[in-house]
């Protein structure tokens, strides 16, 4: 069984006196409060960077809109949304948010923990190299972060291996709320900030790197998701983890095609194939009936909540 991947140890800085007994100034300027900044990632509308928190002397993660995003109303909605249900769903499997201000520029930024570590598809794209039981611990620990988000009423709506981040010490994280649903105590919400952004009808891959972008978009959002019904609940994250369980399982999820349409068309219509039909790898038959009844095509089959889901994936599969 291989340990899941560390990063270099140069990455975990040594506390030194120097750090923890500096003293503040007596008047402190919160614009230049963070320094040394690192790009980490872009995303389609936002950017990650890594930088020094000046006041704690660390290292923390930072992220702000792109510019041409920056003073877009609903843009500016869902990053004020992901950062305050970030940090209002304070559980050891989600990150921890640590504040959230403006620019200079009067642009909106959030900083949070900055975790060293593997995002599951990374792992994934090495699957052989890791024991079964591992990879259904990580599903374990992500669905505690689905059932605590669930008790307070939140859906994530984007669970894929892209937003699954494994650290070094045993951390498992559920990142990027932006796309959370949340309502009013009246069992209203914004419709504006849930629209689900797809790829355009007939649109075609060209490349591998395309592909990619559509099955992260579109394999892993549950029939309800994809027709946008308006009554979506908790159960939408129920069906996007048990695709995540099938492609653990089998190799690759439930449907895969090279044209928006098709996709779209096998997820709400066509049934998956058995996991242990496509590998040559042994695939526990609870975990394989569990799996199908996550990603059952109406939400009334699949598995009820993650707590009954987390019951069955610590029974003895083996």
């Amino acid at each position: 069984m291989t340990a899941f991947p560390e990063p270099p140890k140069d990455e975990y800085g040594i506390v030194y006196l120097e750090q923890t007994d500096q003293e503040l100034p007596l008047k402190l300027d919160p614009n230049v409060r963070y320094a040394y900044f690192k790009t980490i990632a872009k995303g389609g509308k936002a950017i990650v960077q890594s930088c020094k928190d000046l006041n704690l002397s660390r290292t923390v993660c930072y992220k702000t809109l792109k510019p041409e995003f920056a003073n877009d109303p609903i843009e500016q909605k869902r990053f004020l949304r992901e950062a305050r249900v970030g940090a209002l769903l304070q559980h050891p499997n989600t990150v921890p948010m640590y504040e959230l201000g403006r620019t200079a520029k009067g642009h909106y930024y959030f900083t949070m923990k900055l975790v060293h570590g593997y995002t599951l598809r990374e792992i994934l794209d090495y699957r052989e190299r890791y024991d079964l039981t591992q990879l259904i611990n990580v599903i374990v620990q992500i669905a505690h972060a689905l059932d605590y988000a669930h008790s307070h009423r939140v859906i994530h709506r984007d669970i894929k291996p892209e937003n699954i981040l494994v650290g070094p010490f045993g951390e498992v994280l559920l990142m990027d709320w932006g796309l959370a649903k949340v309502w009013n105590p009246d069992g209203s919400s914004s419709t504006d900030l849930e629209k689900t952004e797809l790829p355009a009808a007939g649109e075609k891959t060209s490349s591998i790197t395309d592909m990619e972008k559509l099955q992260g978009t579109i394999s892993y959002m549950s029939p309800e998701q994809l027709q946008r019904e308006p009554d979506i609940d908790y159960r939408t994250d129920i069906y996007s983890l048990g695709v995540v369980l099938y492609e653990i399982l089998a190799g690759r999820p439930p449907f895969v095609a090279d044209i928006v349409d098709e996709m779209i068309e096998l997820i709400l219509h066509e049934k998956p194939a058995a996991p242990s039909s496509l590998t040559k790898v042994r695939v526990p038959q609870l975990l394989e009936k569990v799996t199908l009844q996550c990603i059952a095509k109406s939400k009334t089959e699949r598995i009820a909540n993650c707590g009954e889901l987390i019951r069955y994936l610590e029974e003895d599969w083996g």
